[in-house]
Protein backbone atom coordinates (compact mmCIF):
# COMPACT_ATOMS: atom_id res chain seq x y z
CA UNK A 1 0.00 0.00 0.00
CA UNK A 2 2.79 2.05 0.86
CA UNK A 3 4.68 1.80 -2.21
CA UNK A 4 2.17 3.70 -5.02
CA UNK A 5 3.19 6.68 -2.83
CA UNK A 6 6.98 6.45 -3.20
CA UNK A 7 6.62 5.35 -6.91
CA UNK A 8 4.98 8.47 -7.26
CA UNK A 9 6.84 10.85 -4.97
CA UNK A 10 9.79 9.56 -6.79
CA UNK A 11 9.00 9.08 -10.08
CA UNK A 12 6.42 12.07 -10.58
CA UNK A 13 9.17 14.63 -12.08
CA UNK A 14 10.00 12.14 -14.79
CA UNK A 15 6.75 11.32 -15.91
CA UNK A 16 3.96 14.14 -15.65
CA UNK A 17 0.89 11.62 -16.25
CA UNK A 18 2.08 9.59 -13.20
CA UNK A 19 1.27 12.49 -10.82
CA UNK A 20 -2.69 12.13 -11.78
CA UNK A 21 -2.59 8.38 -11.04
CA UNK A 22 -0.46 8.73 -7.74
CA UNK A 23 -2.61 11.89 -6.64
CA UNK A 24 -6.06 9.18 -7.25
CA UNK A 25 -4.21 6.04 -5.57
CA UNK A 26 -3.70 8.26 -2.65
CA UNK A 27 -7.14 9.55 -2.38
CA UNK A 28 -8.40 6.33 -2.72
CA UNK A 29 -5.81 4.87 0.04
CA UNK A 30 -7.10 8.00 2.34
CA UNK A 31 -10.72 7.16 1.86
CA UNK A 32 -10.59 3.25 2.27
CA UNK A 33 -8.60 4.04 5.51
CA UNK A 34 -11.99 6.20 6.80
CA UNK A 35 -14.07 3.91 5.22
CA UNK A 36 -12.53 0.75 7.62
CA UNK A 37 -12.71 2.91 10.51
CA UNK A 38 -16.26 3.67 10.57
CA UNK A 39 -16.95 0.04 9.61
CA UNK A 40 -14.76 -0.94 12.59
CA UNK A 41 -17.21 1.37 14.35
CA UNK A 42 -20.16 0.34 12.97
CA UNK A 43 -19.19 -3.53 13.80
CA UNK A 44 -20.85 -2.40 17.16
CA UNK A 45 -24.35 -2.25 15.83
CA UNK A 46 -23.82 -5.43 13.68
CA UNK A 47 -24.00 -3.68 10.31
CA UNK A 48 -19.92 -2.79 10.18
CA UNK A 49 -19.33 -6.79 9.47
CA UNK A 50 -21.46 -6.11 5.98
CA UNK A 51 -19.49 -2.69 4.90
CA UNK A 52 -15.91 -3.86 6.43
CA UNK A 53 -15.88 -7.01 4.06
CA UNK A 54 -17.21 -4.76 1.42
CA UNK A 55 -14.66 -1.86 1.77
CA UNK A 56 -11.87 -4.80 2.01
CA UNK A 57 -13.28 -6.40 -1.24
CA UNK A 58 -13.35 -2.90 -2.81
CA UNK A 59 -9.41 -2.03 -1.36
CA UNK A 60 -8.19 -4.91 -3.28
CA UNK A 61 -10.37 -4.58 -6.82
CA UNK A 62 -10.19 -0.56 -7.16
CA UNK A 63 -6.42 -0.80 -7.51
CA UNK A 64 -6.43 -3.72 -9.86
CA UNK A 65 -8.60 -1.95 -12.37
CA UNK A 66 -7.14 1.26 -11.82
CA UNK A 67 -3.62 -0.31 -12.35
CA UNK A 68 -5.00 -2.24 -15.46
CA UNK A 69 -6.48 1.65 -16.69
CA UNK A 70 -3.18 3.02 -15.94
CA UNK A 71 -1.10 0.41 -17.36
CA UNK A 72 -3.74 1.23 -20.33
CA UNK A 73 -3.18 5.14 -20.46
CA UNK A 74 -6.23 5.79 -19.23
CA UNK A 75 -7.06 8.01 -16.33
CA UNK A 76 -9.77 5.56 -14.13
CA UNK A 77 -11.73 7.97 -10.90
CA UNK A 78 -12.18 5.41 -8.46
CA UNK A 79 -15.32 5.14 -7.30
CA UNK A 80 -16.05 6.68 -4.11
CA UNK A 81 -13.49 8.52 -3.50
CA UNK A 82 -12.94 11.37 -1.42
CA UNK A 83 -10.92 14.64 -3.25
CA UNK A 84 -8.26 15.55 -0.48
CA UNK A 85 -5.56 16.18 -3.31
CA UNK A 86 -6.30 18.03 -6.51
Amino acid sequence: MVLPIILWQTQKEKMPALDAHGKMVTNWMISATIYFAVSFILMFVLIGFLTIFAVFLLAIIFPIVGGIKANNGEMWNYPLTIKFLK
